[in-house]
């Protein structure tokens, strides 16, 4: 994953959902070590700072936890904390953006939802 220094999203939380989508993809499993912030800021050329600001948004979030002097760990309801956040953030933000766009352009919901099914089954084909 390369971050993007251009998004209007802080490297830091770039940092953090990357360290999300990896504990989903599940290259990180309950009370399994991440990676230190001199690691992250290695393997993504930033400040060791910037990379620990990641974590501890994690942390914040009881995503991670600490283990003084050993390094940060995977919660061991992480995966589902996460799930729901971007459930409940992610998936709602562009729910409500499509939505508003299908109202600009005059798609009723019945014709929204067709479209909606049909995505999905073709992801699902995937």
């Amino acid at each position: 994953m390369l971050l993007n220094s251009d998004s209007s999203k802080p490297i830091y939380v770039q940092i953090s959902e990357w360290l999300e989508a990896e504990i989903l993809r599940g290259h990180f499993a309950t009370d399994q070590k991440v990676y230190s912030q001199y690691q992250l800021a290695d393997k993504f050329n930033i400040n060791p700072a910037t990379a620990g600001k990641g974590l501890t948004l994690l942390v914040d979030e009881n995503i991670l936890y600490k283990k003084r002097g050993l390094g940060m760990f995977v919660a061991e309801d992480a995966r589902e904390k996460i799930m729901s956040k971007r459930k409940n953030q992610t998936l709602k933000r562009l729910i409500f953006d499509l939505v508003i766009e299908a109202n600009h352009l005059g798609v009723e919901e019945e014709e929204l939802m067709q479209m909606i099914k049909e995505t999905k089954r073709k992801g699902e084909v995937q």
